[in-house]
């Protein structure tokens, strides 16, 4: 009997340092894709499937950046990372507020996008999300985009992992476009060795209340960071040494907003004026203005 029960334990002691270990190798691979990188963005529409014999595709985009990543929080369950692009003359480089990831172990607490600026609140039992990561995309004033949970998978010398989920139209497309109002993105982040890459299988939605979903079309996205020296990003470094502050202001009030746990619709504009180019404001720049502007894109 005693022989049996020190197996056991021993065996529950080899599940639980296999169990951290694994957790640390999804740490690793999740803050990997930090640093300085030189991105490569490729688009491409594959399939569509309208019913409208003038249907036009979008147009192929290629686009080429250099992208600092941040470590902005590295926690026991979460780790948060704002990109920023750096632009311009690279003697004297303009900095973008540009995406930002938030990675949460076991997250049970969901904002899901249903099309035309609304996201349905939904909580998951903790047994559908257990050992994986909440990958939490925020637009560039840190309101929501899009999310999903899936699990690392490290195997073959491969680490990668992926979700499907619905997000907004891309900035690139919803300028342009007006025929759609939801993209399904099949998002794969896999780390190579040249740095990572977000590969995509997006299908552009239209979405009615009480209809079906039609799929218009389908997109290729292959996206590259090729990393690079960091002393390349040394003006985004500093740049956000500068703006910190702010930001995490910002950040402050949407968790008030998220922690609420209902749905979330948000205006477009508010005073002729979307929510970035309030944010981004210099005369914006303390928690009292900051929190009347999301606020006043809450709607109620």
């Amino acid at each position: 009997m005693r022989t049996l029960l020190i197996a056991s334990l021993i065996l529950l002691s080899s599940i639980s340092v296999n169990s951290q270990s694994k957790k640390a190798k999804d740490k690793t691979a999740i803050k990997n894709m930090c640093g300085c990188y030189e991105v490569t963005f490729n688009f491409a529409e594959t399939f569509n499937y309208s019913k409208d014999s003038l249907y036009k595709a979008s147009e192929t985009k290629v686009a080429k950046g250099l992208e600092w990543a941040q470590l902005v929080e590295d926690g026991k369950d979460k780790i948060s990372i704002q990109h920023l692009l750096q632009v311009g003359n690279p003697a004297k480089p303009h900095i973008v507020k540009h995406w930002r990831q938030d990675w949460i172990y076991e997250n049970q607490d969901f904002y899901m996008f249903n099309g035309d600026n609304n996201w349905i609140y939904v909580n998951k039992p903790k047994s559908e999300v257990k050992k994986q990561w909440t990958q939490k995309v925020f637009q560039v004033d840190d309101s929501p985009r899009y999310e999903g949970s899936g699990t690392w998978v490290h195997v073959d010398g491969k680490s990668y992992w992926e979700n499907t989920t619905d997000a907004p139209l891309p900035r690139r497309e919803y300028t342009k476009r007006s025929d759609y109002n939801v993209t399904e993105r099949g998002n794969r982040h896999e780390i190579t060795s040249y740095g990572w890459l977000h590969d995509q299988d997006n299908k552009k939605i239209v979405r009615k209340a009480g209809e079906e979903d039609f799929v218009l079309a389908h997109e290729k996205g292959y996206n590259t960071y090729v990393k690079v020296d960091d002393s390349k990003c040394q003006a985004a470094q500093d740049w956000w040494v500068k703006n910190a502050g702010k930001w995490q202001l910002v950040r402050n009030k949407w968790d008030e907003v998220f922690n609420k746990k209902t749905n979330l619709t948000l205006a477009k504009k508010v005073d002729n004026k979307v929510l970035f180019k309030h944010l981004f404001s210099d005369e914006i720049d303390n928690a009292e203005e900051i929190n009347e502007v999301i606020e006043s894109f809450v709607k109620k």
